[in-house]
């Protein structure tokens, strides 16, 4: 059986170590990734809420001027995304564990997270936790790589996965898609965008 990685603060620990090379590091996923984050962030408006901003890698694409508060659980990756959007006055960047926050319920019409899922100790209350600092019909948009439908790409999914989560503390094989039904979430879309590995869930809030 898998052994997941669920102390939150070796995995804290990891990414303030990854932060001084993350951005090279994942360079060439980029690649890819840059054009599903424009669309990620085409779905947010009015307050916005971003968990696991990490190094900032969304931050470019979200128009001027919106009220945009990001925050993330790594000093290391935070202090990253502070020193690129510095200028940004609009946006307030709060190291917090979206675990458990001080936010009060309803506070945002969307929350936007990228990759986060995949890493959380315990996604089923992050998604809880989001459920509630989210206003009822607001939007939760999630751009997450999950386990592959295809039998072939699973399989091989399934033997680097154990290595994946010893060497970098994510599990790549995680079912998200259960874990947002769990959470109470049932009005949700799910766009498949390449290989039903990488995946968008565009959730509405109902309470």
């Amino acid at each position: 059986m898998l052994k997941e990685i669920d102390n939150t603060e070796v995995i804290r620990h990891r990414y303030d170590r990854y932060s001084k090379f993350y951005d090279i590091f994942e360079a060439p996923m980029e690649m890819l990734s840059g054009k599903w984050r424009k669309k990620l962030i085409k779905f947010s408006t009015g307050k916005v809420l971003e968990v696991g901003v990490g190094t900032g890698k969304n931050v470019k694409y979200y128009p001027n001027g919106i009220d945009l508060t990001a925050i993330d659980f790594s000093k290391g990756m935070l202090s990253k995304a502070i020193k690129k959007y510095k200028d940004k006055s609009n946006i307030k960047f709060i190291q917090m564990d979206i675990q458990a926050t001080n936010f009060e319920s309803n506070t945002f019409d969307t929350v936007i997270a990228s990759y986060v899922f995949c890493s959380v100790p315990d996604p089923i209350k992050e998604l809880k936790e989001i459920k509630r600092i989210c206003r009822n019909d607001g939007k939760i948009i999630l751009l997450e790589h999950v386990r592959s439908d295809n039998r072939l790409i699973g399989v091989l999914m399934d033997l680097i996965n154990p290595m994946i989560v010893r060497l970098l503390g994510f599990n790549i094989n995680r079912n998200t898609e259960n874990n947002v039904i769990i959470s109470g979430f049932h009005d949700y879309q799910v766009i498949n965008l390449l290989l039903n590995i990488f995946r968008m869930f565009i959730i509405i809030n109902k309470k």
